[in-house]
């Protein structure tokens, strides 16, 4: 697909957009913006495809941003929201779905014996805050450059996702007040980490990605998730780790499965919905039973624990056993080097590739990216126009350099090929 088409129905769509939704869409990065072309307009999805309103078809790497593990229109989380529908589609008042998916969140992650559903992981976000600093009696978060956490006033600073996008450091109509009990550090400083909680200043919580993916994916170094939990218990302060991406994608118990460093507060969403809205905060009883009713917290939502998002979260959980989780690694692990591979042979820019399971970023440096820093200096132009050129290969890869690619378990080793093959003449024809 060319990279500016004028009579195209998502064209036509786009300026009818431009007139009713700010930018023309729900979420900044969906504009494209930062790939130097307007948005696709998406019709349907079958498995790792989907198809826009001009009859496109693409092998699909956002997969709505993480939540379609099994891919689109996938038959069995189908049948549960079908199902579920019928039977009414909110109620607010309590359904059993709500327990079974809770007590399917605490089977998985050992740190969580409780679960407070949420209709998305800035709600979430902003629970697990409330609750740290209520359990601590204190204000100031710590948090890390490139990591988002939602929208939250206090964590819109160097954030990543379609902030760090559009280079904003903040966001107009974030008032001063809301970001003055928020210290920022730079991700994988350990002289930094331990700099800021060796004053002795009263901190209710250091918040981190386990695994950012808000930068492009950036893992933690050897011993520096550790030194984070340390850092944490050294100074009273709860550790809350952000799930939204990591959890249920990179395994079974997400990366604090992978890390073997718990949280105190996890934060939750995505796959656990199934695709469709939700999020969740969990942690130990003693610190979950703060919230009310059970305590004095306060939190509430009316589509909390809707019964179509806990139905389609049962059905996604229930077909993520140990099998699953291993062809998602080999595909990604496949996928990784495979793009490896094309930019070596083909490629003029230097490219480093991270993945982890069900997790890939394609970093345009001579250097590994450790840091939002490193990721900032990224040739972007030159990961646009090989991204405009994977589309026009057939091809949706994440539009901005700071998104993860997202593998799903419905991609195939044809899709595969036909990535693989987009990739290298993308490559090749970059200047």
């Amino acid at each position: 697909m060319p990279a500016s088409l004028t009579d195209t129905r998502s064209a036509e769509l786009y300026r009818r957009a431009l007139e009713l939704l700010p930018g023309g869409v729900n979420s900044p990065v969906r504009a494209m913006r930062a790939i130097g072309r307007d948005p696709i307009f998406i019709e349907r999805g079958a498995g790792a495809d989907i198809f826009d309103v001009d009859g496109n078809r693409y092998v699909d790497y956002v997969c709505s941003w993480g939540p379609l593990i099994h891919g689109h229109a996938h038959p069995e989380v189908l049948d549960a929201i079908v199902r579920a529908a019928a039977r009414g589609t909110s109620f607010g008042a309590p359904t059993a779905g709500e327990i079974d998916l809770a007590a399917e969140l605490a089977r998985r992650v050992e740190s969580v014996d409780m679960v407070r559903m949420t209709s998305s992981g800035t709600e979430a976000t902003m629970t697990a805050l409330r609750l740290a600093r209520a359990a601590t009696g204190r204000e100031r978060i710590v948090k890390f450059a490139g990591a988002y956490h939602g929208h939250v006033d206090g964590l819109l600073a160097q954030a990543g996702s379609g902030l760090a996008t559009q280079s904003l450091p903040s966001s107009p109509g974030v008032p001063a007040s809301a970001t003055e009990a928020t210290t920022v550090l730079p991700w994988n400083d350990a002289e930094a980490l331990l700099a800021a909680t060796a004053d002795g200043e009263p901190i209710a919580a250091i918040v981190a990605e386990p695994t950012p993916a808000n930068m492009g994916l950036v893992p933690a170094e050897q011993g520096f998730l550790e030194l984070v939990r340390q850092r944490a218990e050294a100074t009273g302060a709860l550790l809350i780790l952000d799930e939204v991406i990591s959890g249920f994608r990179v395994a079974r118990g997400g990366a604090q499965e992978l890390s073997g460093v718990a949280a105190d507060l996890t934060v939750m969403g995505k796959v656990i919905g199934g695709g469709l809205p939700a999020g969740a905060v969990g942690g130990k009883a003693e610190l979950m039973r703060m919230l009310a009713p059970a305590g004095e917290v306060y939190q509430a939502g009316t589509l909390s624990g809707n019964p179509l998002a806990v139905a389609a979260g049962l059905a996604s959980l229930a077909l993520l056993d140990d099998g699953a989780y291993l062809r998602l690694a080999a595909y990604t692990e496949d996928l990784a080097a495979g793009l490896r591979e094309a930019a070596g042979q083909t490629s003029g820019h230097p490219v480093q590739v991270v993945s982890l399971p069900g997790l890939v970023t394609v970093f345009f440096s001579e250097t590994p990216v450790r840091d939002l820093a490193g990721a900032q200096a990224c040739d972007h132009r030159a990961y646009a126009s090989w991204c405009r050129g994977l589309l026009s290969r057939g091809v949706y890869a994440p539009p901005s350099q700071y998104e993860a690619w997202f593998p799903s378990l419905a991609h195939t080793s044809e899709q595969l090929e036909v990535t693989l093959s987009a990739a290298a003449a993308a490559f090749a024809e970059l200047t």
